[in-house]
């Protein structure tokens, strides 16, 4: 059937539910977040891909009690931390690639069939040729699903608001070459924090950095440890993109902790440092 609306929060578990499998070809994280919780809400397993400039990735969320998007990314991104398209352009034939492997996916769902995609995520690059794949767990902390809502206000809302709201959570930032050049020179008057959650930990870390997840910041669970860890030490916090890290960040200043953001975060840590460390 070809529904001529706008998926919401009100009639996306309506217009999911008749179907078996979910196969999530969206562009934008509002509408992942919602189909990926109305799965969940239905128990069904959602075929996901995505794509980004040279590079597409592609798994089977809510499958026989495998892990969800949430596990791999708990919250939307704050506002204006994503690139548009028009900043990052994407490959065209990254959505051939990326959905053909969503058919295939959800074929053999239907059919049954065993080694699906559930709990790994497969990332390709175009420009290089080659294949990964990572294994993805549930995550024990991730955001329980209770009710669907619309993600507008968290990553969709206008430019000037973006541009607003980023202006409100200025604070003190190092470049990922800047953070380099500080481990590189073996200094040992910092501590630097991982606010992501432990699946993208196990996919990625920085040298030298500590896991604290930002549901541990946002609770208060963390904050005594951190202030043990910093005890006269500067503090440098990051995630992958920097907007996770920033909101932590803004959390510990009201506690009496400063700190300094990683700018770009891990993605920007890969692109400009280190590109052995998967991108995901």
């Amino acid at each position: 059937d070809l529904y001529e609306t706008r998926i919401s929060s009100e009639n996306a578990l309506d217009i999911l539910a008749p179907y078996d499998v979910v196969i999530d070809g969206t562009d934008n994280f509002p509408t992942r977040y919602l189909t990926n919780d109305a799965c969940v809400l239905l128990d069904k397993p959602n075929v996901y891909g995505s794509i980004f400039r040279f590079e597409g990735q592609a798994t089977v969320f809510n499958y026989q009690g495998g892990p969800n998007y949430r596990d791999l990314y708990p919250e939307p991104p704050p506002p204006g931390m994503v690139p548009s398209c028009a900043e990052g352009g994407v490959l065209g034939v990254l959505p051939g690639v990326i959905g053909t492997i969503q058919a295939t996916e959800a074929i053999k769902i239907i059919l049954g069939a065993p080694d699906t995609l559930s709990g790994r995520l497969l990332l390709y690059n175009a420009w290089e040729m080659k294949f990964r794949e990572l294994k993805l767990r549930p995550n024990p902390i991730r955001p329980v699903i209770e009710k669907l809502i619309d993600y507008e206000q968290f990553c969709g809302i206008p430019q000037a608001k973006a541009q607003e709201a980023a202006e409100q959570q200025k604070m003190t930032e190092m470049t990922v070459v800047e953070l380099k050049t500080l481990l590189d020179s073996n200094a040992n008057d910092y501590v630097l924090i991982d606010v992501r959650n432990p699946n993208e930990y196990q996919i990625a870390k920085i040298p030298n950095s500590v896991l604290i997840p930002l549901p541990d910041i946002e609770n208060g669970s963390a904050i005594p440890k951190i202030k043990e860890l910093v005890n006269g030490y500067r503090l440098i916090a990051h995630c992958k993109m920097g907007g996770r890290s920033a909101k932590a960040l803004a959390i510990l200043k009201e506690a009496g902790i400063e700190g300094i953001n990683v700018k770009g975060g891990i993605s920007a840590w890969s692109r400009e440092v280190d590109s052995t460390v998967p991108e995901y």
